[in-house]
């Protein structure tokens, strides 16, 4: 039998099954772990469970029993503590339990990197109840952007334009967040050009960036991403001076995805992931190495000696616009005869109001040739019951 390391992965969607199938290509054993059953990921895994990862004794039981090498989480809803307290014990949680922690809650983060780091950041504020919310709202001042501290895929952010709506929005973050803890954050609204992922990978050779990717985002999720994303010199710099700050705060072997805002020649810090990102999915179709092989490569302390763009490129997300028990995705055949177009079916069980279930990928002479493709490819593409 092959002697090789084993991987755990708390979390199992669409980026994990990526991350699995990453590992697999170099010999890992993989063990998936998600609240539901036939998660992506499990459906490539050697062997999954299916258990609430915010229960921090069922999840040390699990770990317990594979006794993993490393032990990934791909998700926020973690129970973060017995991370820290497995940590302590010799288990090593990826990139640092400190780090799974801090990004758990956007609280966190943002306090860490504006107040410890003194990153530029968009004003904000944390609110526990209504009144408190309705009172730092207009502190902050209108439009402002609400969130609760911890959700997936932009669930429960929204925009608040005028009192009027200060009521919904509310609403919406109790809503969509991943835990029912009423804590938002309140944030100045930020009139930006454009919004980057900038792809952070920690290896044991140092730091190393990949190209910038332009993203768009609504309500809170994104629905398109392209690499690379005209910046100039010093706005790359800036980008990768905060993104470096922060990252080598958190620690560890991994690929973060570090979200920034351009606004003229300033850079703001947004949000980052220790983890491969959505909107990332682009590098399937972009670059040397996926961010998915680049994060199994950092974690396994294997060299990265290049990171190297291939082709401009782009990704279009497909989206169920219903709650389905059992569903089809129609038009993969159409989609796929257009030139250098792929497309990735996730395999989720069912389906809900704006859960992603595909994405449609493009390569062309240039990002905006490629967004155009990667837009008619996801035009081909429906869900059916």
């Amino acid at each position: 039998m092959l002697k090789t390391k084993k991987i755990l992965l708390l979390g199992s969607g669409e980026l994990g099954k990526e991350v699995i199938i990453e590992a697999q290509r170099l010999g890992v054993l993989t063990v998936a772990v998600d609240r539901y059953e036939h998660a992506p990921a499990m459906q490539a895994a050697h062997k999954s469970y299916v258990v609430d990862m915010l229960d921090g004794e069922k999840v040390r039981q699990i770990i317990e029993t594979e006794k993993p090498d490393l032990i990934v989480p791909e998700i926020e809803a973690i129970a973060t503590s017995e991370l820290i307290e497995l940590e302590k014990e010799g288990f090593d949680v990826i990139p640092t339990a400190r780090a799974a922690r801090l990004t758990m809650d956007r609280e966190g983060i943002r306090r860490l990197a504006a107040e410890t780091l003194e990153l530029p950041t968009a004003q904000y504020r944390f609110a526990d109840t209504y009144e408190e919310f309705i009172r730092s709202a207009h502190e902050i001042g209108f439009p402002n952007v609400v969130k609760p501290l911890m959700s997936s895929s932009g669930k429960g952010q929204s925009v608040c334009r005028t009192e009027e709506d200060l009521e919904k929005c509310w609403k919406v973050a109790q809503e969509g967040g991943r835990v029912q803890n009423g804590r938002v954050i309140i944030e100045e609204f930020i009139t930006f050009d454009s919004e980057i992922t900038l792809l952070t990978v920690r290896t044991v050779e140092g730091t190393k960036f990949c190209p910038p990717i332009g993203h768009i985002q609504q309500g809170g999720d994104y629905i398109e991403s392209w690499q690379p994303h005209a910046m100039n010199e010093a706005q790359i710099q800036e980008a990768e001076r905060i993104a470096l700050a922060i990252t080598d705060e958190l620690g560890g072997l991994g690929l973060f995805g570090v979200e920034l805002f351009l606004s003229g020649d300033k850079v703001y810090f947004s949000e980052v992931s220790p983890r491969p990102h959505d909107t990332g999915l682009v590098t399937l179709a972009t670059q040397n190495l996926s961010e998915f092989a680049l994060h199994i490569r950092a974690i396994l302390g294997y060299p990265i000696p290049e990171i190297k763009l291939l082709s401009p490129g782009a990704s279009k997300p497909l989206k169920a616009p219903e709650e389905l028990a059992e569903y089809s995705i129609e038009g993969a055949g159409q989609a796929l005869s257009l030139p250098n177009t792929q497309i990735r079916i996730f395999g989720k069980p069912n389906t809900k109001p704006g859960r992603r279930v595909a994405v449609a990928l493009a390569a062309a002479d240039s990002a905006e040739e490629a967004r155009k493709v990667a837009k008619q490819a996801l035009s081909c593409l429906e869900v059916k019951a």
